[in-house]
């Protein structure tokens, strides 16, 4: 899996960090670590100006290839990491045709810079001359494009969009919008390191994973659904925040699992900050508990 190999290279490369702050490096960082020098005793918000604002143009030539920040690769790109990475709503917030907009796609995916996540939804028709309800005629599965670096998912949903200003030295909007959204950044990184370390825990049991990733149909979202080979289903919710999870946070997903039809054989949940008692002294087999140190099977 790329984003463990990724992490894992830039967690070396910085061996000073501590989990915690390599994540939130890696998050803006990561597909870079060779070609910069960073202080990393300052806090990130510091970091983010003195690189981002201070050295813009260090870092402009940094997004390979340069042509990336042109039309229409630049609309693309800002689109799939400001959204929900939707194929054909990546499209519709580029302005673009299918046509021109698959053949963009099919080269960004050939360059290495996006990859295709692709939807596990079971198709509306399950054969042909099926009816479908009428509100769901023009519903479309889509797959989900995905950066394969931090860095460029960075630089498109934060960086580019104000590069006029920060050319001309000017940083105020820039550094808003980031410390406000910051945390879309880490909050998938993380999804996306869970999913590689739940992966990992099952391999070291001695149980295969089919199929794992980020999961979404018609009803609802799911941070991680994993298929074993014995065909169980785990389903898991990621909390990157500064409080820990308590059992609501398992009701919620249980009764998100129950509207979307799925038949879960176990729940995992990861927590930055931990669980609550009452979930630590659940004795249930059928739940997973894994907090930021269990990351560490990643290096």
């Amino acid at each position: 899996m790329h984003i463990k190999a990724s992490f894992k290279r830039f967690h070396h490369y910085f061996n000073y960090l501590t989990l915690e702050q390599s994540l939130e490096y890696f998050s803006i960082l990561g597909g870079i670590e060779e070609n910069i020098e960073i202080d990393f005793f300052d806090d990130l918000f510091s970091m983010v100006k003195i690189n981002f604002v201070d050295e813009f143009k260090k870092f402009q030539n940094l997004v390979s290839p340069s042509y990336l920040i042109e039309s229409p690769y630049r609309e693309i790109l800002i689109a799939v990491a400001r959204g929900d990475g939707k194929f054909y709503s990546v499209l519709r917030k580029a302005r673009l045709s299918e046509s021109i907009g698959e053949q963009v796609i099919e080269e960004l995916v050939d360059l290495g810079v996006l990859f295709i996540e692709k939807s596990r939804e079971t198709p509306l028709k399950t054969y042909p001359k099926q009816k479908i309800k009428k509100h769901l005629r023009s519903y479309r599965i889509q797959d989900k494009l995905r950066f394969n670096e931090p860095f460029l998912r960075f630089w498109f949903g934060f960086v580019e969009i104000y590069h006029k200003e920060l050319e001309a030295g000017k940083g105020d909007r820039f550094l808003a919008n980031f410390q406000k959204h910051y945390e879309r950044l880490r909050t998938l990184v993380y999804e996306q390191l869970c999913d590689a370390m739940l992966v990992e825990y099952f391999t070291q049991q001695g149980i295969g994973i089919l199929a794992s990733g980020s999961y979404w149909n018609q009803y609802s979202e799911f941070d991680i659904l994993a298929v074993t080979d014995q065909k169980k289903i785990i389903l898991g919710e990621c909390k990157y925040k500064d409080r820990k999870v308590c059992k609501n946070e398992l009701r919620k997903l249980m009764a998100k699992a129950e509207q979307s039809g799925l038949n879960v054989d176990t729940y995992a949940l990861f927590s930055k900050s931990g669980f609550s008692n009452e979930l630590l002294q659940n004795k249930d087999e059928k739940l997973l508990l894994f907090d930021l140190n269990d990351l560490k099977l990643l290096l």
